[in-house]
């Protein structure tokens, strides 16, 4: 489906869905977006505006010449974009999915094969302060900055949630099963990197992006400050994944704590039957010369020795401070 947006006459922008069938563009157009383009869609737009459309293994390619190139009537632009999904188990997942922006003749091309949020607000931003989006640049400008936004919210949620799971590992840590906090670390971890994978390829194509001389000097200059606050979110991402690390930490040292309290008390308890352990071992034994099998107290006698060499070590546990 193609979506068109217009500047008309009196400034105001207008939403107009295009089929390729019609043939006819309409005038002044401000962006145009191709969600879950056919084929025919995409050669019409590349015949029709002279465009070399990425596949979709160009889309994925780390490389930098692949997330980012110019020539001397175009720029192209891969950008990942963070996604939210939930899994089976209702538990929020963040996935990378790339988007290609593409400008010729002042017009926007955004490709995207799922629905983004941003898109929505976007087109709002557009349709109630038109005057603001002169030209394509001025709608790929404000995405990155919208976008940026949305990562910050989502630091912001992140950082909550590692606050949250401090506390339980640290205070409520009886209430919840260690599996479950060592879960819930690494969903946070992975959803951090995740950001951070957008981030550092959002940086990227700004970078690039001001550099160019297809923008003007305002777009720019909003430009480097929205780049300004993406390296502020870098740095706090940074320092969250430290956090993370650290309240990891901490669980690996209260687990190996619970661990040595059990072990200590096996030893103990290992320790207290030792003595008993032997006295009955030496009158288990079969000689014909054991003088305290013939004892009348015998057996009473070694009774009470044994529970005696019980306790005390028990006893001397307790005032050392063992137990």
């Amino acid at each position: 489906m193609l979506c068109i947006y217009t500047k008309t006459n009196n400034g105001l922008v207008q939403k107009l869905h295009f089929s390729i069938e019609d043939n006819i563009l309409p005038q002044n157009i401000l962006w145009m977006d191709l969600l879950h383009p056919t084929n025919d869609e995409m050669n019409y737009i590349t015949k029709r505006y002279n465009l070399d459309i990425p596949t979709q293994e160009e889309r994925e390619e780390i490389e930098l010449s692949s997330r980012y190139w110019e020539d001397n009537s175009s720029i192209t632009i891969n950008a990942h974009f963070l996604m939210r999904v939930t899994d089976e188990n209702n538990e929020l997942l963040l996935i990378n999915e790339t988007i290609t922006f593409m400008t010729t003749q002042n017009i926007l091309f955004t490709i995207r094969f799922n629905d983004f949020k941003i898109f929505e607000e976007m087109q709002t931003r557009i349709l109630a302060s038109p005057k603001n989006f002169e030209d394509g640049y001025d709608v790929l400008d404000k995405m990155f900055e919208v976008r940026v936004e949305k990562d910050a919210d989502i630091l912001e949620w992140i950082d909550k949630e590692a606050r949250k799971l401090r506390i339980n590992v640290l205070e409520e840590k009886n209430e919840y099963t260690y599996d479950k906090l060592l879960k819930d670390i690494s969903s946070l971890q992975e959803l951090n990197m995740r950001v951070r994978d957008s981030l550092f390829d959002k940086r990227r194509a700004m970078t690039s992006l001001i550099k160019s001389d297809k923008i003007d000097s305002d777009i720019k200059r909003n430009l480097t400050i929205v780049l300004k606050d993406l390296n502020s979110l870098v740095e706090f991402n940074v320092a969250q994944l430290n956090v993370l690390d650290n309240i990891q930490t901490i669980l690996a040292s209260q687990i190996n704590i619970e661990q040595n309290k059990v072990i200590k008390l096996f030893t103990v308890a290992t320790m207290a039957m030792m003595p008993p352990t032997l006295i009955g071992t030496i009158y288990g034994m079969n000689f014909e010369v054991m003088p305290e099998l013939k004892w009348e107290w015998g057996y009473p006698i070694v009774i009470i020795v044994m529970i005696i060499s019980t306790i005390l070590p028990v006893a001397i546990f307790k005032k050392k401070g063992w137990l």
